[in-house]
């Protein structure tokens, strides 16, 4: 009897250790990447995610998230999503642009009326987003998955400018996408390529004189320390863009793709409104790093910024998004 009752507490006991070992099994791990500090908006919003989801699934599904570029250049991030090795990025649309082109227009320089349009065409239920994403899980088996505003981009340079003739001969760094390329280029400077990976070094040895990017961002990476002047040009409202890996998001269970997107919609939404309070905040705190900030109000001829951008991006691109541009204003 007490030889019976042995082997049946062994057989629980190894039952139990199967049970742990197939419940471990289960736990699904997911890697991702993206560009941004920690410390930004943007690297906030990836923590929790991650946060979230591990929350909403009970610990079924994890998140590694890998920021600072960790695992390569903003080119080789979107390529990551598409191949499989990370499952979830998020980038500029002209950055997803490199995987499906038409994303591009979306960050196309002085095309929103306000950040509500721009967050109106960019939900991923707007009729552009709904037919641009399935361009692009078509193409390269990536699901879009949310968005968040990013912010407002403006320029900041290691000297004064106030008109596109201010900018002529100076290397302004441009994200290597061809729509940024002619949004520096239509202000008026030498669009110079540089990922985001390597900036701070490019702006600490002069190599490139400025650049262009949210005051989250500006702040978050310091760039008070080489650049003397933010310039309110509010060229580019923008949405960053999170993907998914499609195959990675079909071995998840119908039960867990909606805990995942439950936690999505809430993280969006925290991040787009952290995003919309931090602008004049942040705008403050560069002031009181020493950057001298200049807006109309200083002498900055937003309209001539304006007229020469929107000249040169229709010259490169309507032909290529003209059908895009058309139903990205056809969204009030």
């Amino acid at each position: 009897m007490k030889k019976l009752l042995c082997l049946i507490g062994v057989v629980t006991l190894a039952l139990s250790a199967l049970a742990v070992q197939d419940a471990a099994a289960q736990t699904v791990t997911l890697r991702y990447a993206h560009m941004n500090a920690p410390s930004s908006i943007a690297g906030q919003q990836a923590a929790m995610l991650a946060k979230a989801i591990e929350e909403k699934t009970k610990g079924a599904v994890k998140v590694n998230v890998f920021p600072s570029s960790q695992l390569g250049t903003l080119q080789e991030q979107a390529e990551a999503v598409s191949s499989g090795t990370v499952q979830l990025h998020h980038n500029t649309m002209a950055g997803i642009g490199s995987l499906y082109e038409p994303f591009a227009a979306l960050d196309t320089p002085f095309m929103y009326k306000d950040v509500e349009h721009l967050m109106r065409v960019a939900d991923p239920n707007s009729p552009v987003m709904k037919k641009l994403g399935e361009g692009l899980l078509k193409a390269r088996g990536v699901r879009v998955f949310y968005t968040f505003y990013f912010g407002t981009r403006q320029l900041t340079a290691d000297r004064q400018v106030l008109s596109p003739k201010d900018l002529q001969g100076l290397k302004i760094r441009a994200i290597p996408f061809p729509i940024y390329m002619a949004a520096v280029e239509g202000m008026g400077a030498v669009a110079t390529p540089v990922d985001f990976a390597e900036l701070s070094t490019q702006l600490a040895t002069k190599a490139v004189n400025g650049q262009e990017n949210p005051v989250d961002t500006i702040f978050a990476n310091k760039f008070y320390e080489t650049q003397s002047h933010l310039m309110l040009t509010g060229h580019i409202k923008g949405a960053e863009l999170v993907v998914f890996n499609e195959a990675a998001w079909q071995k998840l269970s119908p039960t867990l793709q909606g805990q995942i997107m439950e936690a999505a919609s809430e993280v969006s939404k925290k991040a787009t409104q952290m995003t919309l309070e931090s602008d004049d905040s942040y705008t403050k705190q560069l002031a009181d790093k020493g950057m001298k900030v200049i807006g109309p109000k200083e002498g900055l001829d937003v309209e001539a910024f304006r007229t020469r951008v929107q000249g040169e991006v229709s010259k490169r691109f309507d032909a290529k998004f003209g059908e895009v541009y058309k139903e990205i204003r056809a969204i009030q």
